[in-house]
């Protein structure tokens, strides 16, 4: 079940953000081997050219990644598509994401009805993507620092989702998921990154999947407020 949107109708959307493109992405989901519906009603729902800078929103439901400034990207949708899908197979109700970037994958999070918290370091991102979040009526709790940290006050998450890739899984997120818990995070340099599910028992024992090749922008340390 989606949680309920306050949509406005820019955030409908016509023509190239509109209902029929938002379907045609969602065939292209469904062709790419995503199959659980609750994630695909989300994608079809959440408005991603609101999103993206609006001089990009008619290429908002294409499944490509697209800049949002500062050297970031707003992740293709069928790499949102699978990161989520694995995340629901935990069944969590408390997730992580670390890397609000433009904030559409938590915001994909929120609309699936799940209790999203969210760290991005660079400041001018996250207050767009706040404002967003108020917009749409979503909750989304939000901090500005360092994602390597996580967030240890609201640990044990039962999900932590990485949307920037690291040399290696950091192990002070792997101590802030929960026994049963799941951790999908992009892991590798440029050219030859691999996204990682990994797969907490109820020991603490730790079982690794690898889910496919990806690109993702560099996983990165430190704060900065623009």
């Amino acid at each position: 079940m989606i949680a309920r949107l306050r949509l406005q109708p820019a955030d409908v959307g016509m023509g190239l953000t509109g209902q029929r493109v938002r379907d045609r992405l969602i065939d292209d989901l469904r062709k790419g081997g995503i199959t659980d519906e609750r994630v695909l009603n989300a994608i079809r729902t959440v408005p991603r050219h609101q999103f993206v800078d609006e001089a990009l929103a008619s290429r908002a439901y294409e499944n490509n990644a697209l800049p949002i400034g500062h050297g970031q990207t707003i992740s293709q949708p069928y790499v949102v598509a699978k990161m989520t899908e694995a995340l629901l197979a935990a069944s969590p109700k408390k997730v992580l994401e670390v890397g609000t970037g433009s904030g559409y994958q938590a915001a994909v999070l929120a609309a699936l009805g799940l209790e999203v918290f969210t760290v991005e370091r660079i400041g001018d991102l996250l207050r767009t993507a706040r404002k967003r979040f108020r917009s749409l009526g979503l909750h989304v709790r939000s901090k500005h620092d360092d994602g390597r940290i996580g967030w240890p006050e609201e640990a044990p998450f039962d999900a932590i989702i990485v949307t920037a890739a690291g040399s290696a899984l950091v192990d002070a997120l792997v101590a802030q998921l929960a026994p049963g818990g799941v951790l999908v995070a992009p892991v590798g340099a440029a050219g030859g990154q691999s996204l990682l599910c990994l797969r907490k028992d109820a020991d603490g024992g730790v079982a690794q999947e690898d889910l496919g090749a990806v690109v993702f922008v560099p996983l990165l340390s430190g704060l900065t407020d623009r």
